[in-house]
């Protein structure tokens, strides 16, 4: 059995989601949320103990302005009315991505929520919003005041002292990274998915991991 530090996740196929349902995107945004409810709980059962989110990216900007809006009201309401439930689920938040760029109240909520989980210990949840990865890789280089290294590199990224996803699950039937992870991905077993994100369930999870632990994991030996 392989050792299964970190999942992350491209939640593709929301706004598709809902379009299919005869409904509006954002309803499949809402929809999708649910899904990461039951991935966060069913991971805390399962013991996993870093799961990440890719929420969005740098790019996502360029979508209708009512749909970035209601996103980031989405975000805001959720830990605003849900954030003791989220502290006793035992549920670390982190962000990673540009927050500087959000808006105010929905970067003080985050920062709020950040703050009043870092105790926690069950699980951590890294939220990427903003993010873009080679964005972050140009920043990260501008941070070395060193000799550039891999070690060097390592300590001022986004994702610091953290292990390295070990899966990367994308629903929505796309097979590309769309920018995410790019460096931490590097040995990640990967996992495409033509499910919509909204569909994806806990059978969908254990499935995968059922998979990765079959898989023979060299890192580039024998």
């Amino acid at each position: 059995m392989n050792t299964l530090d970190h999942i992350a996740f491209i939640m593709d196929g929301n706004g598709r989601w809902g379009e299919i349902k005869k409904k509006s995107r954002n309803f499949g945004h809402l929809k999708g949320l649910e899904t990461v409810k039951k991935v966060v709980k069913s991971s805390i059962d399962l013991k996993i103990p870093v799961i990440t989110f890719f929420v969005f990216s740098s790019e996502n900007w360029k979508r209708p302005k009512t749909e970035v809006e209601y996103l980031f009201g989405l975000i805001k309401n959720y830990f605003t009315k849900e954030i003791k439930n989220v502290i006793r689920q035992g549920i670390k938040l982190n962000i990673i991505g540009e927050l500087k760029e959000l808006p105010k109240d929905v970067r003080k909520t985050l920062y709020k929520s950040m703050s009043l989980t870092k105790k926690n210990k069950k699980i951590q949840v890294n939220l990427a919003i903003n993010y873009g990865s080679k964005k972050e890789i140009v920043n990260t280089i501008k941070k070395i005041k060193t000799k550039i290294s891999i070690n060097n590199f390592e300590k001022n990224h986004y994702t610091k002292y953290l292990p390295d996803p070990d899966i990367l699950i994308r629903t929505g039937g796309h097979q590309r990274l769309s920018n995410f992870l790019l460096w931490q991905l590097a040995y990640a077993e990967i996992f495409f998915l033509k499910k919509l994100w909204p569909d994806f369930n806990v059978i969908d999870l254990k499935r995968i991991i059922k998979k990765f632990n079959k898989i023979k994991r060299n890192f580039g030996a024998i």
